[in-house]
């Protein structure tokens, strides 16, 4: 089947599906392969789900009776109509990557331009290799602009992606340690993520930069730019107040005062971001206002819940050195009694060890004198005596329950693999 074939359905279609347990009518079905399943097994039961069609690439399946198509390749099928439908859009599209903040900067970034426009944006996390695609289909007749997040764990990711969203206006939220196993070090890290740039500057595309970050500047020379920040010299130079107990500070523009939800000095950039971008597409600056205002994070990241006196920072969907350290530093300046549960941090590879002590380390120098530490990695640190450590959630999930915490102020953080939220089904018992 080609590509205009494959387009004309797409038109007909409802969405776009590759799980046969949320088949849509209407929709198309791609049956994609994994290590554990094989989608071509479920194509017969999407049609009867309600699917339009089903996309199947072993011939076996092939029922075009019963519109069942076949492709060489079901995820490259995927790919390619999405790149085909992008070529279609008159819209604008921003992209967006970087070690930390990705989600939550695409979430306030949305929903500052959907003060005025009509804005898809990607769901969830889905900003890998099968997200924006799928992101890029969803895409209506009836938008004005996309938002588009891109993750990347190895090099020539970000180029292939961007190759796909074809993006007119590019952010990189920031270089951090993330994904070290996979890029091979920092400066893979660098040339991975910039690749994004290097596309913006192929394609003689538009480019957002925090002037205040060095490697932002340094490696978008030869960008058409829009620059925000503390500079004075940046196009929307913003005025930042102080951090008070560890919320994040409050911005200024133009004399508006903008407050976020948010907690931690390290969402002020992405605060910022969404801010240029917003001025950018002419949103007045009291409408960003209120849109960043309204902003309340819900979904594990920088999260804040309550129970009674006491207050959670719930940041566990995700977590490498450069995030954990900011969280730390962010979560020091609470003068109050605290408490701080670290999970291990994934996908570090022969720097894992090295890390996951520094961090530790780095709660000494801060001076919490209450630390527990979950995880085999966080278990093989050399000074052992000064920290509650457990192999894993389980084990901590049980000291917990035995052990309440009465602590005013507790943050809770690591990596996805480590789920550290199921923890607050103990705490707000």
């Amino acid at each position: 089947m080609n590509i205009e074939k494959l387009y004309s359905l797409y038109l007909r279609s409802q969405s776009i599906s590759t799980d046969t347990r949320k088949i849509e009518m209407k929709s198309i079905f791609f049956a994609l392969k994994g290590e554990n399943f094989n989608g071509n097994e479920f194509a017969a039961q999407a049609i009867k789900s309600g699917a339009l069609c089903s996309i199947v690439d072993e011939s076996d399946f092939v029922d075009e009776e019963n519109d069942i198509y076949y492709v060489e390749d079901t995820l490259n099928a995927l790919q390619k109509l999405a790149q085909y439908h992008r070529e279609q859009l008159k819209i604008p599209i921003i992209a967006l990557t970087g070690s930390n903040g990705k989600t939550t900067t695409k979430e306030l970034i949305t929903q500052v331009l959907s003060k005025r426009y009509m804005v898809t944006a990607t769901k969830g996390n889905l900003n890998n290799h099968i997200g924006v695609p799928l992101t890029l289909l969803s895409i209506k007749p009836t938008d004005e602009i996309a938002v588009v997040e891109m993750g990347a764990n190895h090099l020539l990711e970000i180029e292939f992606l961007s190759n796909i969203a074809q993006p007119d206006f590019g952010y990189i939220t920031n270089f951090g340690k993330a994904h070290l196993e996979g890029f091979g070090g920092v400066e893979g890290i660098l040339k991975g993520k910039a690749e994004l740039y290097n596309y913006l500057r192929d394609h003689s595309k538009t480019v957002i930069v925090n002037c205040d970050d060095e490697k932002q500047i340094e490696l978008s020379e030869g960008i058409r730019k829009i620059t925000f920040g503390g500079n004075p010299d940046a196009d929307y130079s913003f005025q930042y107040s102080e951090s008070i107990n560890g919320r994040c500070p409050e911005i200024i523009y133009n004399s508006v005062h903008i407050n976020s939800q948010l907690v931690g000095e390290y969402n002020l950039s992405n605060i910022a971001a969404a801010i240029a971008i917003g001025l950018t597409f002419e949103i007045p600056i009291e409408d960003i206002k209120d849109a960043i205002e309204e902003y309340k994070s819900d979904n594990n990241r920088s999260q804040i819940v309550y129970k009674e006196e006491q207050q959670f920072i719930l940041d566990a969907y995700n977590a490498n050195p450069t995030s954990m350290e900011a969280a730390l530093l962010n979560f020091s300046k609470i003068p109050e009694e605290k408490v701080v549960i670290l999970g291990d941090m994934f996908e570090l590879g022969e720097s894992s060890l090295k890390e996951h002590q520094e961090i530790v380390n780095l709660t000494q120098k801060l001076g919490f004198t209450k630390v527990f530490l979950i995880g085999e990695k966080f278990s093989s640190i050399s000074n052992k005596s000064n920290f509650t450590l457990f192999p894993n959630r389980e084990t901590a999930e049980k000291y917990f329950t035995e052990n309440p915490l009465t602590e005013k102020h507790i943050l809770i953080k690591g990596s996805r693999g480590m789920a550290l939220e199921k923890l607050m089904d103990i705490f707000t018992l």
